[in-house]
């Protein structure tokens, strides 16, 4: 049983994909640096809100 030609055209996609993923800006280390603070500060932001919200409620739950 032969394929044809579906081996060929399946190696020439994978190629072309291949080669768009390479094609890609990169990253340079300062804006990964960057970019990896800013995340790590919306977090620490995040909870804060969230002990923050967690304090509030214990104390209205023990003022009863």
């Amino acid at each position: 049983m032969t394929r044809g030609n579906q081996r060929e055209v399946a190696r020439e996609k994978n190629l072309k994909k291949q080669a768009a993923q390479k094609k890609g800006p990169k990253e340079s280390g300062a804006s990964l640096a960057k970019r990896k603070e800013a995340d790590a500060d919306a977090l620490r932001a995040k909870q804060k809100k969230k002990e923050e919200e967690k304090a509030a409620a214990a104390t209205a739950g023990s003022g009863k």
